[in-house]
């Protein structure tokens, strides 16, 4: 997939374009990219960094990071993709100039949003607009009880299996493995640490089962309160694997949520915990809502 960061670099040529920040790239919003590829013009995105509500001052846990979305939207089969920054300039645009400089610019013959889709300085544009600007418009099958605020209420409550039936795959922490404590190693369980950028998502605290790289994971979510910990950890025990994963990306997928976060009367008991998590995790299987 071609990815622009300025309608310039796009070629003038007949195009489908889907708009939208497409923050976690769920099933809705794979409606909306198969309605674009449908349309036999070249399947196009204009999406947004930073997602234009944290643009506004609002806290928002992103699903996905930006690199993640541009992968997941290039999956989907489209062919470009613009990544516009919202930036106050932007955010200043009348429709009618949104429509100049960022569509007909780049050869947009068909718009492919939802029915409530708006856009322009405080969100004066709409489809009917477009329309009358010569657009054709194109408004997929809504996909009903799917959204990324519902994807976030069901990670916040733990529930990676809901939160998969929507998104049409298994729910992912995707950061870099940094230094951490060293402490599983110790116990015979290492693992890594994994660090998130500190607006994404990041599911309840507890102890899941999913994969990475291929290996089985037991993921710890939380501060670790055997030891009396404070700050968040993420450290994903990788079963079967050896390896430096240091200073490297890591996408976890979370497949299942074992059970909460417990301290224990001794660091016996706790290994025996986490030798029957590894044995959950072997037996755990891919969340039914995964498409893939």
């Amino acid at each position: 997939m071609n990815v622009a960061h300025d309608p310039r670099e796009v070629p003038s040529i007949s195009r489908a374009v889907a708009i939208g920040s497409f923050d976690g790239v769920h099933r809705g919003h794979c409606e909306v990219l198969a309605a674009a590829r449908a349309t036999g013009l070249t399947p196009t995105v204009i999406t947004f960094d930073p997602h234009p509500r944290i643009a506004l001052g609002n806290r928002v846990e992103l699903l996905t990071t930006l690199d993640r979305r541009l992968e997941l939207i290039a999956d989907a089969g489209i062919e470009t993709t613009l990544v516009a920054a919202f930036t106050p300039q932007l955010q200043q645009l009348s429709p009618e100039e949104f429509a100049e400089r960022y569509l007909r610019v780049i050869g947009t013959e068909a718009v492919v949003a939802g029915e409530d889709f708006r856009f322009g300085v405080r969100r004066s544009g709409d489809l009917a607009l477009l329309e009358r600007l010569g657009f054709e418009i194109v408004v997929p099958t809504r996909v009903r009880g799917v959204s990324s605020t519902a994807i976030r209420a069901a990670l916040a409550e733990g529930d990676v299996v809901e939160a998969a039936r929507m998104l049409g795959r298994a729910f992912e922490l995707d950061g870099i493995v940094v230094a951490g404590d060293q402490r599983g190693g110790t116990l015979g369980y290492p693992t890594a640490n994994l660090r998130l950028e500190p607006d994404l998502a990041c599911p309840r605290f507890g102890i899941y089962a999913g994969v990475a790289l291929g290996h089985r994971a037991a993921i710890s979510i939380g501060t670790n309160p055997h030891y009396g910990g404070t700050e968040r950890r993420i450290e994903p025990y990788l079963l079967d694997f050896d390896g430096d994963l240091y200073g490297k990306r890591l996408v976890v997928e979370l497949w299942e949520r074992l059970r909460d976060e417990a301290a224990f009367a001794s660091e016996e008991e706790l290994v025996a915990q986490i030798a029957r998590d590894v044995e959950a995790t072997r037996r755990a299987r891919r969340p039914a809502g995964d498409d893939r």
